[in-house]
């Protein structure tokens, strides 16, 4: 009965990925999964694109583990860092090294995100999560992406 929806979206707040996730588990552990689940196919030939320019996140998503992976993949973090790994960071001097880059300008568009759960929310189905499954409950927001999409295309009448 406790799940939580765990999406990316492009910029201007169409979803791209759309998982679900235990509703008592941390929002950060499904971050590795949403990366792997991207693709977003191009036109005519060719492997679908699976790499952002920037991955936009608010502070639960700063870890080593989430920016080391976003280096790998060769992805721009614009994540905030929180005070208490500044001061951990600060504390342990020279050791603790450079603070993570972080674009101030691109992390303004971060509530792009926020809007585009909002937009999901606006269908009561998955605002009162009155589905029983799993199942059902994935296939509504599905369902609900797709219309987002929809309307964002102007494919709808």
């Amino acid at each position: 009965m406790s799940t939580k929806i765990h999406q990316l979206c492009d910029g201007n707040g169409r979803p791209l990925v759309v998982l679900l996730g235990p509703g008592q588990g941390s929002d950060s552990r499904m971050f590795p999964h949403l990366l792997d689940a991207l693709r977003v196919h191009r036109r005519g030939r060719g492997r679908p694109r699976t790499t952002p320019d920037a991955v936009l996140g608010d502070k639960a998503y700063s870890s080593r583990g989430h920016r080391a992976l976003l280096r790998r993949r060769g992805i721009t973090a614009v994540i905030a860092e929180p005070q208490d790994q500044k001061a951990n960071r600060t504390r342990r001097g020279a050791k603790g090294g450079r603070p993570p880059a972080f674009d101030t300008q691109r992390y303004k568009n971060r509530n792009v995100v926020e809007r585009s759960f909002n937009t999901f929310k606006q269908w009561r189905a998955l605002a009162t999560r009155y589905d029983k499954l799993a199942l059902t409950y994935r296939a509504g927001a599905l369902l609900r992406a797709v219309l987002i999409w929809l309307d964002a295309l102007g494919d709808t009448p």
